[in-house]
């Protein structure tokens, strides 16, 4: 019951985008290679491993109990190869990297465009999501959140300063409903409503005065997952939505949007890239490392 590394190495791609076409863009091979090496594997392992349809691609328990087990041990296999880089004149590997959305573009891509500039072997996959994913179970070589949810088992680096929120809506909703002077006040106003992908409850607006601080439910007609699309929602006026203000600067200087209770907004801890402690460390990630600690933001 032998399976080929590589055919391990293919399922892995398929078990991790659960899609024979971007596994096969990864492993830079046609999808009927893909096709081809899985179903080698499954007859070799007398098991059937994924469920295919015409439209999507999910693991059976056998394979989803397989990729738990496997996704650890591709990673070092990677890791080992990628030890040998100092070895090399010039580093080269893929660094895979998972971020909230936001953390993505405003923190994320400017570092990660940089380091590649800096070296050009270098390659950075970043997978922008909102969920917070396991880094080490899903083969990522680290992550990116809000410093306040990173896993204390994780070592964290801070990129970028502080994070500061606003809250605003379009000048038109505003002209509609008087605008809210305290926090309690979006209890009466329609807001857009924010679900973080992995959680059932919505997310709590906080917010802070001296030694007041406060958390509202607030409440409204549309709720999302995604900051850009609750962004979207207010500029079409659904209502009052929470931000990272580098998100809604520009507009708030073009006057689309407007903002209230800034005086009860206080800075919050910056994105952090976070990853879990190894003895050995590719030569590639430690790199970005040094180069993430001396970034000029």
């Amino acid at each position: 019951m032998k399976a080929s590394l590589s055919d391990l190495a293919t399922f892995a791609a398929v078990a991790r985008h659960r899609s024979f076409r971007a596994a096969s863009i990864e492993l830079g091979v046609s999808s009927s290679a893909v096709s081809h090496a899985l179903r080698q594997l499954e007859e070799r392992l007398v098991l059937r491993l994924v469920n295919r349809t015409t439209r999507s691609v999910s693991l059976t328990e056998a394979g989803q109990k397989l990729y738990d087990n496997l996704a650890p041990a591709m990673l070092d296999i990677h890791r080992a190869v990628e030890m040998l880089s100092p070895l090399r004149d010039t580093p080269t590997g893929t660094l895979r990297i998972t971020a909230a959305r936001q953390a993505a573009r405003l923190v994320l891509l400017p570092l990660a465009t940089a380091f590649v500039k800096q070296y050009p072997g270098m390659k950075v996959e970043i997978v922008a999501e909102d969920k917070l994913s396991d880094v080490i179970k899903e083969g990522f070589d680290a992550g990116v959140r809000l410093g306040e949810i990173v896993g204390q088992n994780m070592i964290a680096v801070q990129l970028g300063p502080a994070v500061r929120f606003a809250v605003a809506a379009t000048p038109d909703y505003f002209n509609s409903a008087p605008p809210p002077q305290h926090p309690k006040d979006l209890l009466v106003h329609k807001c857009v409503v924010f679900r973080f992908p992995t959680r059932e409850s919505a997310y709590r607006w906080e917010f802070e005065q001296g030694a007041t601080r406060l958390a509202i439910d607030v409440n409204g007609d549309i709720a999302v997952n995604d900051m850009d699309l609750a962004l979207d929602a207010v500029l079409r006026g659904a209502g009052i939505g929470i931000f990272h203000v580098e998100q809604v600067r520009d507009l708030v200087s073009a006057g689309r949007l407007t903002t209230v209770l800034d005086d009860w907004l206080v800075d919050r801890p910056a994105f952090h890239l976070y990853y879990p402690s190894r003895r050995q460390m590719p030569h590639g990630f430690r790199l970005f490392l040094a180069f993430a600690r001396e970034f000029k933001w």
